[in-house]
């Protein structure tokens, strides 16, 4: 190994020399945390999955003017919070408000398509509680 950075993207970047034939070349390693299991509603645990969050604000965010980089950023901080929760556990409720709380954030008609199957909406008064909600600051 010839020098080590740690990247922006929180990997680290390691440049290498090949000792047979001496060429040069970068790896890039991925810090490996472990993420506790997801409970959901009906009790039962699941693994934590990173693409099953991505998925979900890929539909909410669909035809809306938001990049993938901005999803992939908030699906890294929604995942930092659950690791920081420190528990081996973490509700499926508390994943969603996590969720919730950063698709507000980044934009507020996708948060209610988000909202609308997380929270269960059923007719407009949902719709306009929760852009209410939103307006008082309380999300």
């Amino acid at each position: 190994m010839i020098d080590s950075r740690l990247g922006t993207d929180g990997t680290i970047r390691r440049r290498r020399k090949c000792k047979e034939c001496a060429k040069r070349f970068t790896t890039r390693e991925r810090v490996e945390r472990q993420t506790p299991q997801v409970v959901k509603r009906d009790e039962r645990r699941e693994d934590f999955s990173r693409e099953k969050i991505l998925t979900s604000v890929q539909k909410a965010c669909e035809k809306r003017p938001v990049g993938a980089e901005g999803l992939e950023q908030l699906v890294d901080r929604v995942e930092r919070s659950v690791q920081e929760q420190g528990t081996g556990e973490v509700s499926s409720r508390v994943i969603g408000e996590f969720v919730l709380a950063e698709l507000v954030a980044l934009d507020t008609l996708a948060a209610a398509r988000f909202a609308s199957v997380f929270q269960g909406f059923e007719n407009a008064d949902d719709y306009s509680a929760f852009f209410e909600s939103i307006e008082r600051g309380l999300r």
